[in-house]
């Protein structure tokens, strides 16, 4: 059967994410948040959580359909070429970055549709030439545990996905974009001038990141749901 014509959700790939301690599984563990997944699956998508290893990936991603790169720890500084490394900088793993870097680059020049989360805006902006900014600081530029208003720009794929120009979204993060990388375009902002998203205008796939987490209330609001749903409905007509 032609994968045309196979009714089957979209297979959406979404990276693992290393965990030293899950005391259900008894060992370190490769993980992704439960919220993420089920907004996939309440978007219509099949999410399969794949292993973060670089080997012969352009091969592996021929069986999905579209991929999801989450949020996590920090990027090695040095991978943005930064000499020094701020004392905030947590769970860097060389492994996971290697991977993260490799998937964004593959799924972008193959068309493939890409939603990015958090980290994953960071890594494909990364991986695209851009800088980050280590640290955003105090209490003024925190955005952990932060709900707060973001403005959309008009007629972006983001816009499109919420289904609005300006969302209440929900931040965890101690790091964001400083030099965009090539070719991207900023799609919105915060009101302390973080970018918020981030899109690549003449890709080949349907491809948005944000800086948010939209998991975090997909399930009740149908704006977060959204980018979700959308990821999805390019996937299937990605097939």
């Amino acid at each position: 059967m032609s994968r045309t014509s196979n009714p089957t959700r979209p297979l959406i790939a979404v990276p693992a994410r290393f965990s030293a301690t899950t005391s259900a599984l008894r060992y370190a563990a490769e993980v992704n948040a439960r919220a993420l997944i089920e907004a996939v699956w309440r978007a219509g998508g099949e999410p399969a959580t794949v292993h973060p290893a670089t080997g012969e990936l352009p091969g592996r991603l021929t069986r999905f359909d579209g991929v999801l790169l989450p949020g996590g720890g920090d990027l090695a500084p040095h991978r943005y070429g930064a000499t020094d490394t701020h004392t905030s900088v947590y769970d860097v793993d060389d492994t996971q970055d290697a991977f993260d870097l490799a998937l964004a680059r593959h799924a972008l020049g193959l068309g493939l549709p890409l939603l990015a989360i958090c980290r994953g805006l960071q890594v494909v902006n990364v991986a695209l030439g851009g800088t980050l900014e280590q640290d955003m600081g105090g209490p003024e530029r925190e955005h952990r545990h932060l709900v707060h208003p973001v403005p959309v720009r008009r007629g972006s794929l983001l816009e499109r996905a919420l289904g609005t120009e300006k969302a209440e979204v929900s931040c965890y993060h101690h790091q964001r974009v400083d030099r965009t990388g090539t070719g991207l375009t900023v799609t919105a902002r915060a009101a302390d001038g973080t970018v918020e998203g981030l899109e690549l205008p003449g890709a080949p796939g349907w491809f948005t990141a944000v800086q948010w987490h939209p998991e975090d209330t997909a399930h009740e609001d149908p704006a977060q749901q959204g980018l979700f749903d959308a990821l999805v409905r390019a996937s299937a007509t990605s097939r």
